[in-house]
Formats: structure tokens, sequence, C-alpha cells
């Protein structure tokens, strides 16, 4: 299957939303099914920076660890799964807009199922994500517009 992709403008500067992106505090605020995200390592996050996301699933709280693996500010940035029966893979890229005072925001999610996974990827997680993202970027949008320069 192919990954699922969404991408929202937003009227904040490319280097504005990277540096929101990839500070793992800020995720609860924009991720629905978010409850909390703990990073794993010392000092700013790099490639190879763990982090333990829990996330909602149904009436069930579930934590998995998010490893990054590139970061190119303020243009892209790419994490994975480490562990557990599903295991994400999400790429993030920000194009500039109107010489840099907006930016389209660009995120496509592929999984990988292991075990029990390969069932629950296509029949509960892969609709859950598609329902999900486009609601992602539009909080997203709301909270960095909301945000002062």
């Amino acid at each position: 299957m192919s990954a699922i992709r969404e991408f929202i403008d937003v009227d904040r500067a490319p280097a504005d939303v990277y540096a929101y992106l990839t500070d793992p505090s800020h995720l609860p605020e924009w991720q629905v099914s978010a409850v909390k995200a703990e990073p794993l390592d010392e000092g700013p996050v790099r490639p190879g920076s763990r982090v333990k996301v829990t996330r909602r699933v149904g009436n069930r709280e579930i934590p998995m660890t998010m490893e990054f693996d590139a970061l190119d500010p303020p243009y892209r940035w790419d994490l994975h799964g480490v562990e557990g029966p599903v295991r994400p893979r999400t790429h993030g890229s920000i194009e500039p807009l109107d010489d840099g005072r907006r930016s389209r925001v660009t995120i496509e999610i592929d999984f990988e199922g292991r075990g029990l996974g390969k069932v629950l990827v296509p029949l509960v997680v892969r609709p859950q994500v598609r329902k999900e993202l486009p609601k992602n970027e539009q909080l997203l949008k709301e909270r960095l517009e909301q945000m002062r320069p």
C-alpha cells in the first residue's frame, strides 16, 4: 500500500514551522491521538534522537518509541518507530511560499506491521490515520498561526 500523504499551507516562515514540528513537546498540541511525548535523549533533537510517544487508540494508551533518522532544517525531517507490532515511518517537508513568509507542510506516513501488526495496519491503523492526519494538519496550522513570530 502507498503512504498516506497530506499537505497544508501555514502563514508562518519555514524556520518557525520546522522548530515547532521537530520539538517533541509540541506533539500533543497538534496530534489528536498523542497524549504525551517525552524525549529519551538529552539536548536538541538530532539524527538518532529518540522520543517516547504515548497515543490513545480507542480507550487504551499505547506507548511507542520513535527515532529521528534525518533532519534538514528548515525543510525536512524523517522518523520511524523502533519497536512494537506497528512501526510508522514519517517523512515531513516544508516548502517556502511567498518569499519565505508562508510555508506548505507535507506529512507522509507509511507503516510496517510485524506479527499482529500485519493485521492491524490495514484494518485499524491506516483508516484511523487517514481520518486523523487532515485534522492534525489543521490543528498544526491553527497553533502555528496563533503563535506570535
